[in-house]
C-alpha cells in the first residue's frame, strides 16, 4: 500500500511565473501546474490542494489560520501519513512555528519553498519538494513538530532562520543545527525536539509588534504601538536583553496600560538573562514586569505571544520556557 502524502500549495518564488518585464510573479502556479513540471515521487500518493497563491510576505494571522484549518482536514483521512506545504521564502519561518504551536497531530508537517523559481538554471524548486514529500513520509519525524526541509536539510520550525537573501543554502538554525538530511531520497534524523507546545487558538489574534534597540532608541514606537492598540510588543534587545535606558520610560507605560512585553536578544545564540543591575538591564525590565524570552528570536516570539494573547490573558514568564 502507497503512502499518502497531502501537497498543500499557498504560493511563492516556487510557484512562480516569470512577467514580461523580466520579474516573478509570485505565487502564479497553481498546485497542479507546479506538481507538473516536478518529478514527484512515484512511490508515494499526492493528493494536491491547490489552497492559495500569495507571495508570502502577504501571508498574515488570517491566512495561517486558514492554512492549519486547511491541514487539519486533510489530516481528518487517517491514510494520510504526513502534509507538504509550499510557501515563499520571506515569511517561511514564521508561518511554519505558527503551524507548528497550533496544530496538534502528531504526523509530520514539512514546510518548504525555493530561492529560485521553476524556470531558474539551477531551480531548487524540484530538489525541495522531492525532498519535503520523502521526509514527510517518513515515521521518524512523527511528533517532532512542523519541520522545514530546504537544500536537502531538515530544521526545527522554532529556531529556523532565512540567512540569505539569494543562495539557494537561505535557511540555517544558529547553536542548534539541523534535525537530518535527505541525501537520494534517504532519510536520516539524528535529533528531535524534546518537547512540544499546542495551543487551541479560538479567539481573535491581537496585535503584537516588534521593536528593535539600538543606541539613542527611545520609546517614540513604544508610545506609538500602545496607541494603536497593540496587546502585546516584543523588545529585540541586545546581548542578554538590554535595552536604552531611554526606553525605560515608555516600557513602564505600556506595562501600566496592560500591554504584554516580551524581552528577546539580536544576538544570533544565547538566552536573555538577568546579568546586570541597571536601567534597561534584563534585570531591571525583569522587575518592572517584562517577560525573559528565553533562546526565542523576535519574529518567533511575536508569533508565540500573539496566540497565547488568543488564548488566555494573562501571560507568564514560564510560558516562554520552551
Amino acid at each position: 500500500m502507497k503512502q499518502k502524502i497531502s501537497l498543500i500549495t499557498t504560493g511563492g518564488t516556487i510557484a512562480s511565473k516569470e512577467t514580461k518585464n523580466g520579474m516573478l510573479s509570485s505565487g502564479a502556479l497553481s498546485g497542479d501546474e507546479l506538481a507538473a513540471l516536478c518529478k514527484l515521487p512515484d512511490d508515494i500518493e499526492i493528493r494536491i490542494v491547490d489552497f492559495m497563491k500569495v507571495p508570502s510576505m502577504h501571508m498574515n494571522f488570517h491566512r495561517m489560520l486558514a492554512l492549519r484549518d486547511a491541514i487539519n482536514k486533510e489530516l481528518e483521512d487517517p491514510d494520510v501519513t504526513g502534509v507538504v506545504v509550499t510557501h515563499g521564502t520571506d515569511s517561511l519561518e514564521e508561518t511554519a512555528y505558527f503551524l507548528d504551536i497550533v496544530t496538534e497531530d502528531k504526523r509530520p508537517i514539512v514546510v518548504t519553498g525555493s530561492q529560485r523559481s521553476p524556470q531558474e538554471v539551477g531551480t531548487d524548486v524540484y530538489s525541495n519538494l522531492r525532498n519535503s514529500i520523502y521526509a514527510a513520509a517518513n515515521p521518524l519525524l512523527e511528533n517532532g513538530g512542523v519541520v522545514v526541509v530546504f537544500n536537502e536539510r531538515i530544521y526545527s520550525a522554532k529556531y529556523v532562520k532565512k540567512v540569505h537573501a539569494s543562495n539557494l543554502q537561505g535557511f540555517e538554525s544558529f547553536g542548534y543545527g539541523y534535525l537530518g538530511i535527505i541525501d537520494n531520497d534517504v532519510v536520516s534524523i539524528y535529533q528531535k525536539p524534546l518537547h512540544r507546545e499546542f495551543f487551541s487558538v479560538q479567539n481573535e489574534i491581537p496585535r503584537v509588534d516588534i521593536i528593535k534597540c539600538h543606541t539613542g532608541a527611545d520609546g517614540l514606537f513604544i508610545d506609538a504601538s500602545v496607541a494603536v492598540g497593540a496587546k502585546g510588543i516584543i523588545l529585540e534587545g541586545v546581548g542578554r536583553g538590554q535595552v536604552t535606558p531611554q526606553m525605560v520610560s515608555s516600557i513602564q507605560k505600556a506595562l501600566d496600560s496592560g500591554t504584554n512585553i516580551v524581552i528577546t536578544t539580536s544576538a544570533e545564540e544565547g538566552k536573555v538573562h538577568p546579568a546586570y543591575d541597571y536601567e534597561g538591564s534584563a534585570f531591571d525590565l525583569k522587575e518592572r514586569g517584562v517577560i525573559l524570552g528565553a533562546d526565542y528570536d523576535s519574529k518567533k516570539a511575536r508569533i508565540k505571544l500573539a496566540v497565547l494573547l488568543a488564548c488566555k490573558n494573562k501571560i507568564k514568564s514560564s510560558d516562554f520556557k520552551y
